[in-house]
């Protein structure tokens, strides 16, 4: 059987060719792994339906199909969704193992650091997305004007609906990863964050707007957490920033 790819010490060499094969063997890893994921997710798929329904009011909860193909489509895209986020870790581990060597060991442990939070994060974003946001924003949007129109749900639109909420929010809840990562390049620094306090606030409910669901009430329910995690940043920024310098590990833009 061919092992796992071995991860190269810090300047250890190796040869194109070398890099090449460990590339291509990382990159089946991870298609083997959200194949296997999607798999398995097709195979309670029922279940992850479900959850996904469950947010809708009691009286929406049964979808609608239009098309003989449609049921079977739309069970097989929500598999490969899940498959995709149940495989992330594999596929960031094999990502990191492929570009550790390039960094020197102090900064391996910071990154590893960072993506534990960032995975917290994630998970953070997950969780509110579907117990916060989505019930909100349906209970909303399903009882809007329904007195001149025939409200069905089409089960098609929704789950891509509810989906690409989850996905957008928890993509948005790494905020302060994006934020320690510029203050670290050199590109931003606390004192900027909090002399433009005001107008990161304004891009709060601007990146709030761009989500999927535009409606008030999801509108104020992703505002109001992007500006929580907006002052996280700026204390978390002013924390790392004095250790950076002490240490001599903050870039500039000359460097």
């Amino acid at each position: 059987m061919p092992r796992l790819p071995r991860r190269l010490a810090h300047g250890e060499e190796a040869t194109l060719v070398e890099h090449l094969e460990e590339l291509r063997a990382r990159l089946v890893i991870m298609l083997v792994a959200v194949g296997l994921c999607a798999g398995v997710a097709y195979a309670f798929h029922h279940r992850i339906i479900r959850l996904l329904v469950e947010p809708l009011p009691d009286d929406h909860e049964q979808l609608l199909t239009l098309g003989p193909l449609e049921p079977f489509s739309t069970s097989v895209k929500v598999s490969i969704y899940a498959g995709l986020l149940a495989a992330l870790p594999i596929v960031l581990w094999q990502l990191w193992s492929f570009l550790a060597p390039a960094m020197e060991e102090h900064a391996q442990r910071v990154i590893a650091i960072f993506v534990a939070f960032a995975t917290a994060l994630l998970a953070g974003g997950i969780a509110f997305a579907y117990f916060i946001v989505l019930p909100g924003a349906l209970r909303f949007l399903t009882s809007y004007d329904d007195d001149l129109f025939n409200i069905q749900i089409r089960a098609r639109d929704y789950l891509s609906f509810a989906t690409a909420t989850i996905v957008a929010t928890a993509i948005v809840f790494e905020l302060p990863i994006f934020i320690l990562a510029l203050v670290r390049l050199g590109v931003l620094s606390t004192a900027v964050l909090r002399r433009n306090r005001r107008l990161g606030y304004v891009m709060c409910v601007a990146v709030a707007v761009l989500l999927p669901s535009v409606d008030p009430v999801s509108l104020a329910l992703e505002s109001i957490p992007l500006i929580l995690l907006f002052e996280l940043s700026i204390w978390m920024s002013a924390f790392f920033e004095r250790r950076w310098q002490r240490a001599g590990l903050l870039w500039t833009a000359t460097e």
